[in-house]
């Protein structure tokens, strides 16, 4: 699986037709022998993700000396070789929605949301009811084939347990998706949880307190949290407790296919604001002070916005031989993950 960079021109007209620079924030940075540099960032124009950005969109300046692409060979690699993106879908299948007539269309919605999501990232679904566990449909682990299988079984799903234990199964999901991102080895992990629910926590089996504190930990991990919800029981102040990065609410099963659309697009967008920029760094000795700039343009030339991150590196040591591959995978280290620079806003 990729990430696929591209634009849609409707879409690249309405990401550059906000007001304001660009906000570009390095996530991460790394450099090595011979004289690899990595910066690995975001690029967003407000709210909205840049996606679609190619190697010559960016100015690469070290002391503020523009260094020429002879000398850097810059190139945009595959994020996939130093992130890893997960998204768990949770389901609620508590009676109320059991047996309410809501399944096909959840499940339909579902199918919709997986088909979107998969396309940049890996995607487990899983539901709940009552119980004290949540239920895996599909682990991060399986082909993303058996997501369909899976989904088509829920159809004729019954609960064991018909009550809603909403707030376990927000702690659960984050604890796997957790477990899910561990496992990989790649230094770079991000998460997304997306809740669907069409009810408050019945259960009681664990409190609201601690599903907050379980929220607070993965918005510190670097976690996206959404939430679905569906009918007139849930509240739109619990639905957003849970979804800290975006809510959708549908009064009826029509609008709940349109909700999950609209959220499954966020997350692919989200997950296409993402850049690793790899060059060969001119620097032979000492800091040095290094300026990304982004510069991007709707299809027709106009609406351009740019902005820069700016950090330092140590060049002690650098000079081939060998000579430097731009297309190296990066050294990124676990113990620097996340720690972004302030971006450099641009006019």
């Amino acid at each position: 699986m990729f990430i696929r960079h591209f634009v849609v021109a409707a879409l690249a007209s309405t990401f550059l037709a906000a007001c304001g620079p660009l906000s570009v924030v390095r996530i991460n940075s790394a450099d090595a022998r011979p004289n690899n540099v990595w910066v690995f960032f975001t690029v967003q124009n407000g709210d909205e993700p840049v996606p679609g950005l190619e190697a010559d969109d960016f100015k690469i300046y070290e002391d503020d000396g523009l260094v020429s692409w002879f000398e850097s060979r810059q190139v945009i690699q595959n994020p996939e070789v130093a992130a890893v993106m997960y998204t768990l879908l949770l389901l609620d299948m508590s009676g109320s929605v059991a047996e309410s007539g809501q399944v096909d269309a959840v499940i339909d919605a579902a199918h919709k949301f997986v088909d979107v999501v998969e396309q940049s990232q890996r995607v487990a679904v899983y539901t709940f009811d009552g119980s004290k566990d949540i239920t895996p449909v599909v682990r991060f682990t399986e082909e993303t084939s058996s997501i369909e299988y899976g989904l088509e079984g829920l159809r004729v799903y019954r609960p064991k347990d018909p009550s809603t234990n909403l707030h376990g199964a927000v702690v659960q999901g984050i604890e796997e998706l957790d477990r899910s991102l561990d496992k990989d080895k790649r230094p770079l992990k991000f998460g997304t949880l997306v809740v669907f629910s069409d009810g408050t926590d019945r259960a009681a089996r664990v409190t609201r307190d601690d599903m907050i504190a379980a929220l607070d930990g993965a918005s510190q991990a670097n976690h996206e949290v959404y939430a679905i919800g569906v009918g007139a029981e849930i509240e739109q102040g619990v639905l957003s407790e849970i979804g800290r990065d975006g809510i959708e609410m549908a009064n009826d099963t029509v609008g709940v296919s349109d909700a999950f659309e609209r959220v499954a697009e966020r997350i692919d967008a989200q997950a296409k604001r993402f850049y690793l920029l790899s060059y060969c760094s001119p620097a032979r000795k000492g800091p040095h002070r290094v300026r990304i700039e982004a510069h991007a343009s709707n299809k027709a030339g106009r609406g351009h916005r740019s902005g820069a991150l700016e950090y330092e590196f140590d060049a002690d040591g650098f000079g081939p031989p060998p000579d430097c591959d731009p297309t190296r995978p990066p050294t990124f280290r676990l113990d620097r993950n996340l720690q972004p620079a302030v971006s450099q806003p641009e006019t």
